[in-house]
């Protein structure tokens, strides 16, 4: 099962992938936040590995981690895509009651998703079409976004999904339904609209329903609440449509509701995306920036488009509170007369909505601009105000030249004629709120320290030493380099790499993937097979080693040309010469240790093996992986 997907295919619904040279992919890490891709994939192999954080695995413990899901879920997330029917054994064939919880939600809302969709062709839905039809919206526009109608009953949604096979609790714990006040189910969503809400794979996991009718007394807007499957804060509406273009663009469009993403889907802006019920935030920042490969070497960009209202100017600023958390740069397009983006499709056309998106102001521009408008610059007390609050603003940026570059910017919005001042001024901000950083931080960790400490009053045994790997270590490096040779080309070092002892990988963490390696039947047996690090990984005494294997797996090797048996043959006798040039080190001090008083029966046989070695070791330079 682990090979019946691409892991490329399943890391690639989450994370955008690059070359990463050699046989090797890279992009942004999906389990922790940096500003540098260090997250390798190895299609080959099928597994990842992340330099950051240290996470690796291969697909099913991918899904796992990214889903939270079970080892049955991923198996099971797995076989559905790749349309593979599973066989349950203990009792036989039966998903009903053996899928893990997840599945069968997601299940569940499959099935409600399309039973929404029928419904929007009854009768009673032609309020909701005419609705649609009034933004612009045609059946066709309808199907592609999924657009339903919820009806207006107590539990027709229960009744359906009780016959297909869900039971109450399934439906409850999914948000479909609600407790009613006799203790049976409701059906949530009664009389609306419903958008079903996607993640990066494509599975529905919540929905979101807006009111019809005057006598609804509920919110405009109604969604699922947080479930197993639905976390508002982490999901985005259109992601599942927009995240190929998103890719390829580098470019991702925030707007503010499902109709605005429809609008401007179909006027061409098809790197849309929108928030389900909650304001912009870190988790979804997240979920942009694998897809954009946000790095500090690639920016891609994201623009906020916001109702050109107060309310749209303050949500805007919001947005500008989290621009440090990108590596992109972050612009905003305000749209004219208060109108959002369906609106002004409506209004104006198609063109119009890719206008507003393609020029966007800056977002550190806009929140200059807005915080300065507050404020009466033609007096000498108002200019004095504004600087005060643009100068806070400016500091938080990050970038040195940038923040020089609005310092300079701020001069002229403000009158002031003096550029340097301004620039001193936020120069003089910025130290000061680097030094009261730092005071905080030492604080913290002061104040951690002794919470530690009186926690454990106990003796605290020191630990064991942790051998740490340094990579740029030239004997380290030949060590690693030859380790990755034999588990991703296991053909180009065999045979003579099983010929190595452990003693000529003197790296604890090297020795033992070395062993793991022969315990796994050595590069003569992984030469002929397909998969050698999938057996490797099973012979290593714990996760540990089994993780260094994936990280050596996945990492590419140090060289600009294909890897081929010159280049292995480098790191064979790179390695043997290491040892040899070790033994001859040993030897010598050995013969030091004897002295002059030694009988040439005590030296006799030192001196000889001193004289091979380096006999053997001048063979090796000259004829280099024939001298083995």
């Amino acid at each position: 099962m682990r090979n019946a997907l691409p892991i490329d295919a399943v890391v690639g619904d989450y994370v955008q992938l690059a070359n990463g040279g050699g046989a090797q992919l890279k992009g942004v890490c999906p389990f922790h936040d940096e500003k540098s891709a260090s997250f390798y994939v190895h299609p080959g192999k099928g597994v990842y590995h992340c330099f950051g954080c240290g996470e690796s695995g291969d697909t099913i413990s991918f899904l796992m981690k990214i889903e939270h899901l079970s080892f049955a879920e991923a198996v099971e997330r797995m076989a559905a895509q790749a349309g593979i029917t599973l066989r349950y054994e203990e009792g036989g064939y039966s998903p009903r009651h053996q899928q893990g919880e997840r599945t069968r939600l997601v299940e569940a809302h499959k099935v409600a998703a399309a039973w929404f969709q029928e419904q929007l062709a009854s009768p009673e839905a032609e309020i909701g079409r005419r609705f649609l039809a009034e933004r612009g919206f045609d059946e066709a526009a309808a199907q592609h976004f999924g657009v339903g109608y919820a009806p207006a009953g107590w539990e027709h949604l229960v009744r359906y999904l009780r016959g297909k096979g869900f039971t109450d609790k399934e439906i409850l714990v999914g948000g479909l339904a609600s407790q009613g006040q006799r203790g049976g189910l409701i059906d949530r969503f009664r009389g609306r609209l419903v958008w079903p809400i996607r993640d990066t794979a494509g599975e529905v996991v919540g929905f979101g329903a807006r009111r019809l009718r005057e006598d609804d007394n509920g919110p405009k807007y109604l969604n699922t609440p947080e479930t197993p499957l639905y976390k508002k804060s982490q999901v985005l509406y259109g992601i599942d449509l927009a995240k190929k273009e998103i890719a390829k663009s580098g470019r991702a469009v925030v707007v503010e509701g499902y109709t605005d993403v429809m609008a401007c889907h179909l006027a061409g802006v098809t790197t849309a995306v929108a928030t389900c019920g909650t304001a912009f935030g870190e988790d979804h920042i997240k979920i942009i920036r694998r897809l954009l490969m946000d790095t500090s070497t690639y920016r891609g960009e994201t623009v906020f488009t916001f109702d050109g209202d107060a309310a749209g100017q303050k949500a805007a600023l919001r947005a500008f509170e989290d621009d440090q958390k990108f590596a992109a740069r972050t612009s905003i397009a305000i749209t004219p007369g208060g109108m959002d983006p369906c609106e002004l499709r409506l209004a104006k056309g198609d063109d119009a909505v890719r206008e507003l998106i393609e020029h966007p102001v800056p977002l550190f521009e806009f929140a200059l601009r807005s915080a300065v408008a507050r404020h009466r610059v033609d007096t000498a007390e108002g200019r004095a105000a504004a600087l005060e609050e643009t100068a806070a603003i400016i500091v938080k940026i990050k970038d040195r030249s940038i923040q020089h570059e609005y310092a300079v910017q701020l001069a002229g919005m403000l009158g002031i004629l003096d550029e340097q001042f301004v620039v001193r001024r936020i120069g003089q901000l910025a130290r000061w709120q680097r030094a009261q950083a730092s005071d905080r931080h030492s604080q913290q960790q002061s104040r951690g320290q002794a919470f530690r400490r009186a926690e454990n009053q106990q003796p605290v045994e020191p630990s064991r030493p942790v051998h740490r790997l340094n990579p740029r270590d030239p004997a380290q490096f030949v060590e690693r380099e030859l380790l990755k040779l034999a588990l991703q080309h296991p053909e180009l070092v065999s045979p003579a790499f099983d010929n190595f002892g452990d003693e000529e990988f003197p790296t604890p963490p090297y020795t033992a993937v070395r062993r793991a390696i022969r315990q796994a039947g050595g590069t003569g047996y992984g030469a002929s097979l397909p998969d050698f690090t999938a057996v490797a990984r099973d012979a290593c005494p714990d996760d540990q080693v089994r993780g260094l294997v994936t990280e050596l797996t996945v990492e590419p090797l140090r060289t600009r040309r294909a890897a081929d048996a010159i280049y292995a043959g480098e790191f064979l006798v790179k390695l043997r010469l290491q040892a040899v040039d070790r033994r001859v080190t040993e030897v010598r001090t050995h013969l030091q240790r004897l002295g002059n008083r030694a009988t040439t029966e005590e030296s006799g046989p030192v001196q000889a093996e001193l004289w091979a070695l380096q006999q053997y070791a001048q063979q090796l330079r000259s004829k280099g992986a024939a001298g083995l």
